[in-house]
């Protein structure tokens, strides 16, 4: 706006207008009094999106000013329905004093609220970690920064190529997400939520860098292994930058910076990771997926650590080896159902750690770190004599806290108030000089009883008053009659018919000291809770690790108390490559199955790397799938898996193509999305990966379709040779084994009882008879007319069949095996081969003539 144009706005518009043009594309809550106002756009946009009312105040150049408002009280219920929404706030506060200012108080933007940014117990879900995620990008090597601002957790990672950025966010699912303004996003990326695009120079490496070191008080980043992470370092600055432009404060609780690197965990990529619906299902909801069944935690922060474990499944077996000895001991001890009952209900340590480093943290935040300390002899009491090692670490992490626990039992109440506003928080005998003001305030009337009794006796006056009134402060009342007997010492004060007002130096001393004492009780109270947040804070590195320790302690007791409940075993880890699994189960399905579940073997190994697997739709062959994959994941979070016994060898990636949907906002079908995700796991898989493939080529014409899972069956099988588990309802697949070593078939099996099926949901060995397909739509309630439709015309269809492959000059595409020497030939590639090799090749070919 020009300067002119604002010089005909009033004071407090102009004032408003001036912080506004420093935020422009962000809401502001602009306090007067006991609301915060929205005003012009701000007020059109928040009332649109609040459904709160639109009104005006006034004029303001000669024009109705819009405005909306939310009460001050309650106004984190309206930003945390706008943060959800996406938007971000500044938050304007009086930081001038009405009685003494000239003009509209003084303000200023004291914070900004973005959906990435929340550090308020009222706006975060505590059961979820909250990240504001920067992205920075040079020629296809994309470096990731999260935070969670939250808890002061920082880390950094590198991937190539946008399907490996794509499945590390889908893995993040950040609230926020930063990118420098010039980058070209994929498409799945365009609509975001909470994408933020920042000016490229925030994405300046020395910069960036420099900003790290400082925020660390470190020369460099050697120390925390990103100096050779340009991309990474690149984001991580920018997301610093950021942090400090919203929360307008210092981050002390920000002590580091943590590094992942992908190969050390296994690999799922975005498609694969929705498949296995791990932490939410497909529709978008938490109900039966993997932590909805393994989520037994007892506090917040166990429950956010047990997310994190589920979506980065680890390949070190010695940290997953430490974490089955920790189960194992808290199973077969007493240990696990008292240390359970102790962590129970503990407060959210690592927010409340959070807000204390920010200087937000309430009154009830210091009560719940208090009662948290409070717990800790007891646990270290109960796990005083185990033997395993990360218990043991866990145990010297955690310690016991005794002078932090002691500072706060001195400081505060037993139940303090939910606001230092009014006071009322610090404990009394805590401070000598808060005790004598308060007592000031509560025993002035005591102490004037007692003034006056004592005047009496001195001067003889029976008459003689101590009173008060709000223009002369406290003085002493004498009837003319009685001035002769009137002290020396005594001051008059004022002069009335019939009487004579006096002070002496002890009344005007406590009149200083009373009618202060309020006000200045709690001027001391706020300077001691401020300081006693600063000495809470120095500590605050320390109460990290022993937040961290408590946190794991509730996810290795959750493990633990999940396989006693539902029968899990101990996973084998072993260097021969393989997968064992004797009477696997599906940890979901089981649990929302009404009658018993069928477990089902599977054996991997050199000589089994392919199970080709047929059977009816409904049959189970996606949930055998699953569970395979499921029981994977989690032997590799250090959990046991729901099977009688489970061995595996290693695995480096977790592939999965199940399902069929349409990409429509990406402008893909169907078959598109399942030719692009087959492509990413034909082209990125190794022998250590476990690939479960469902249905390839059904999204196109039948022979299409064919040809399409022949030959990527193939190609797994011959030039991959990851574990793969393949299943199809092209029957003719089922003649790879006798092309590709490795490849075995197996079927679910199912009974037909009259016109109707029973599934077994049973693992066999070999081929399966037949699809049953008729069968399964009868279930699904297709009209029996459209089901005596269909059996003619398949009876018709394979008569038309069976006719043609009686005729010798016609040849069926995959019911009759290829000749071998034709696909020998086949794969040959003439270019590629030395005369030696050639000549060899045509041995090769006249021996399997």
């Amino acid at each position: 706006m020009a300067k002119d144009k604002q010089q005909a706005h009033t004071p407090m518009m102009q004032q408003f207008l001036r912080i506004k043009a420093e935020h422009p594309d962000t809401l502001l809550f602009y306090r007067m009094g006991d609301f915060y106002e929205l005003f012009y756009d701000d007020a059109t946009r928040a009332a649109r999106l609040l459904d709160i009312t639109l009104t005006t105040r006034g004029q303001s150049a000669g024009e109705p000013i819009p405005m909306a408002g939310v009460p001050v009280h309650a106004y984190e219920n309206y930003l945390a329905r706008l943060l959800r929404l996406g938007e971000s706030v500044a938050i304007c506060e009086q930081i001038g004093d009405p009685a003494t200012s000239k003009g509209p108080v003084e303000r200023k933007v004291v914070r900004i609220v973005t959906p990435g940014t929340l550090t308020d117990e009222a706006l975060l879900e505590e059961r979820r970690s909250n990240l504001l995620v920067a992205l920075a990008e040079d020629k296809g090597l994309y470096g990731l920064a999260a935070l969670e601002l939250s808890s002061g957790r920082f880390t950094l990672l590198e991937v190539e190529g946008r399907d490996g950025l794509l499945a590390e966010l889908e893995r993040l699912r950040p609230a926020e997400l930063l990118v420098d303004e010039s980058l070209t996003l994929p498409p799945a990326l365009d609509e975001q939520a909470g994408l933020s695009r920042r000016p490229p120079w925030h994405f300046d490496p020395e910069s960036c860098e420099r900003l790290l070191c400082r925020q660390f008080g470190t020369q460099d980043l050697a120390g925390f292994g990103c100096q050779h992470l340009g991309q990474a370092v690149r984001a991580a600055g920018a997301l610093l930058q950021y942090v400090a432009d919203t929360q307008r404060s210092a981050l002390p609780h920000i002590q580091g910076i943590q590094v992942e690197l992908r190969e050390d965990g296994i690999i799922i990529d975005a498609a694969s990771r929705r498949n296995l619906e791990i932490e939410f299902n497909l529709h978008g909801g938490t109900e039966h997926t993997l932590a909805w069944v393994l989520d037994s935690t007892v506090c917040a922060m166990g429950s956010r650590l047990l997310r994190r474990w589920l979506n980065r499944p680890l390949r070190d077996r010695a940290t997953l080896n430490a974490r089955y000895d920790a189960l194992d001991e808290l199973i077969q001890t007493r240990a696990l159902d008292p240390l359970r009952d102790t962590l129970r209900g503990l407060a959210d340590m690592e927010r409340i750690l959070a807000r204390i480093a920010l200087g937000s943290a309430r009154p009830r935040d210091l009560t719940g770190l208090r009662d948290a300390l409070g717990r800790l002899p007891a646990i270290a009491q109960l796990l005083e004599g185990l033997a395993a090692p990360r218990l043991r670490t866990l145990l010297q992490e955690m310690g016991e806290q005794p002078e932090t626990l002691a500072l706060l039992q001195r400081a505060v109440i037993e139940q303090p108030p939910v606001l230092i506003r009014d006071g009322g928080v610090i404990a009394p005998g805590f401070d000598a000089q808060l005790d004598e003001l308060r007592n000031l305030s509560r025993n002035a009337d005591q102490f004037l009883i007692d003034l006056e009794q004592r005047e009496r006796e001195a001067t003889g006056i029976d008459k003689l008053k101590v009173a008060y009134n709000r223009v002369h402060g406290y003085y002493i009342e004498i009837s003319k009659s009685h001035t002769e007997r009137v002290p020396a010492h005594y001051i008059r004060r004022q002069t009335l018919k019939g009487v004579e007002r006096y002070i002496v130096p002890e009344l005007k001393a406590f009149e200083d000291k009373v009618l202060s004492a309020r006000e200045r009780a709690l001027a001391r109270e706020k300077a001691l809770y401020e300081q006693l947040l600063q000495d809470l804070g120095r500590e605050v590195p320390t109460l990290q690790r022993c937040a961290a320790a408590l946190a794991e302690f509730d996810v290795l007791a959750a493990l633990a108390e999940r396989a006693l409940a539902l029968d899990y075993a101990r996973p084998e880890l072993v260097d021969k490559p393989g997968l064992r699994i004797e009477e696997g189960r599906h940890p979901v399905v089981e649990r929302v199955l009404t009658g018993p579940f069928i477990p089902n073997d599977l054996n991997l190994d050199n000589r089994r790397r392919m199970l080709m697997i047929t059977g009816p739709n409904m049959g189970g062959k996606s949930t055998y799938m699953r569970q395979v994959a499921l029981i994977t994941l989690l032997a590799h979070v250090g959990s046991f898996v729901p099977a009688r016994r489970a061995v595996m060898g290693p695995v480096d990636r977790i592939y999965t193509r199940i399902g069929a949907s349409d990409d429509l906002a990406g402008g893909r079908s169907t078959f598109m999305v399942e030719m692009t995700e087959t492509a990413n796991i034909l082209n990125n898989a190794t022998r250590e990966s476990l690939i479960l493939l469902d249905e390839i080529g059904r999204g196109t014409s039948t022979f299409d379709g064919l040809s399409l899972a022949w030959a990527a069956a193939a190609h797994l099988a011959e030039h991959v040779g990851a574990f793969t588990l393949f299943a199809t309802h092209y029957f003719e697949l089922t003649a790879l084994p006798d092309h590709y070593a490795g490849v075995v078939n197996a079927h679910l099996d199912a009974v037909e009882h009259g016109e109707d099926i029973v599934f077994m949901h049973a693992v066999k060995q070999g081929p399966a008879n037949q699809s049953y397909g008729l069968q399964v739509a009868r279930l699904a309630g297709v009209p029996e007319r459209v089901i005596r439709a269909a059996r003619h015309k398949l009876q018709q269809l394979e008569q038309e069949a069976a006719n043609q492959s009686s005729q010798p000059d016609q040849l069926a595409l995959f019911s009759t095996p290829l000749d071998p020497a034709v696909e020998y030939l086949d794969r040959l590639e003439p270019d590629e081969l030395s005369p030696r090799q050639a000549l060899d090749a045509l041995y090769e070919m006249k021996k399997l003539r």
